[in-house]
């Protein structure tokens, strides 16, 4: 009984890491193909990049590949140095969107991008990396310390 009992809660364990391989955190836990931030959506991934004045968002599918951008439209709300400048972002290539806007980026920087066409929004911490469901540790630790503890029976596992 307590094999099956301990059996239960590794696949609730399993189950429930699964369920966390979307979150902002985990998805900061992870390289990105442009190195930006990556966001999912219902439909999507969208990894925003912010170099100078420029912010390119690039549209993947949740297997990070290439979707296209083609009659997609998008705005970025840029919060940063205390403004709010609206920056619209359109398609230049493929998977891409861009546009240039006068903001400054921060450490602080928040961005809200909105794609009314797809009726999707995400919002990102360009500079900043997400922590672990508000526990104040990064992902890997916390999935990692939901495995302590956790002791095979004495001989291992019997059928």
């Amino acid at each position: 009984m307590k094999l099956l009992k301990k059996l239960g809660f590794v696949a609730a364990l399993l189950l429930s890491a699964n369920a966390l391989a979307h979150t902002d955190e985990y998805l900061d836990t992870q390289a990105s193909p442009h190195g930006g931030q990556v966001r999912m959506t219902a439909t999507h991934h969208l990894e925003l990049v912010i170099e100078g004045k420029e912010i390119r968002l690039y549209v993947m599918n949740h297997g990070n590949e290439s979707m296209p951008s083609a009659g997609m439209d998008a705005i970025a709300t840029v919060l940063s140095g205390g403004a709010k400048v609206e920056v619209k972002l359109t398609p230049v290539e493929p998977n891409l969107l861009k546009g240039s806007g006068e903001f400054t980026a921060s450490d602080d920087m928040k961005v809200v991008v909105s794609i009314p066409s797809i009726g999707q929004q995400a919002r990102y911490t360009p500079f900043q990396k997400a922590e672990a469901a508000g526990s104040g540790m990064p992902m890997q630790e916390m999935q990692n310390q939901g495995m302590e503890g956790m002791k095979m029976p004495a001989g291992g596992m019997h059928h």
